[in-house]
């Protein structure tokens, strides 16, 4: 594998590139703060824009580390920031990652995370040199679970109490991957 960390990738609709500070408030407004954007995620919502602004100063340090990769999900024609995709977790011996990411819910439904997740994809297999990719998602986030499916994906498995929402409730975790030879 070759690690060189978060460069930027153009798609039809889409700049993925390293986040700035100047990011915050999109961050924030787009999906940082609501509840609803947030309901399958462990984090959040920030109480208030400087929770945001210390996260992504936190990102922007992590750039200088080859194996970080942390895409802020641009929208060529919003001009703006409406989400992230990143490796969460990376094996380098098994030369397998995990990826992640959040959409703001005004950009739900129009295909823009699965570019993203796609791109990301193409640019870890054939960049980086990984050879397993996979995703998790809440079993109740099903929309989460067709963008892993358009997106080439396979169902492996259900992590049963895979860990606690926010409101103390147990959830479980479905699990993609996909294969460099998919």
């Amino acid at each position: 594998m070759k690690h060189i960390g978060t460069n930027s990738i153009e798609t039809m609709r889409l700049i993925l590139r390293k986040f700035r500070p100047e990011d915050t408030f999109d961050m924030y407004k787009n999906w940082a703060s609501d509840i609803e954007t947030l309901r399958y995620l462990p984090w959040g919502p920030h109480s208030d824009v400087n929770v945001t602004h210390r996260r992504i100063l936190s990102w922007v340090d992590n750039y200088e580390q080859a194996n970080v990769y942390n895409w802020a999900i641009y929208l060529k024609s919003d001009r703006q920031v409406i989400g992230s995709i990143s490796v969460e977790m990376t094996n380098n011996k098994e030369k397998s990652c995990e990826v992640g990411y959040c959409i703001g819910k005004s950009y739900w439904g129009r295909e823009l995370v699965l570019e993203a997740l796609r791109a990301v994809m193409h640019y870890l297999f054939y960049e980086v040199g990984y050879r397993k990719i996979f995703a998790k998602h809440d079993t109740y986030n099903i929309a989460s679970g067709r963008v892993m499916q358009k997106a080439g994906m396979h169902y492996e498995k259900t992590i049963v109490d895979a860990g606690r929402r926010r409101d103390g409730s147990l959830y479980n975790l479905d699990m993609y991957v996909k294969y460099y030879y998919d």
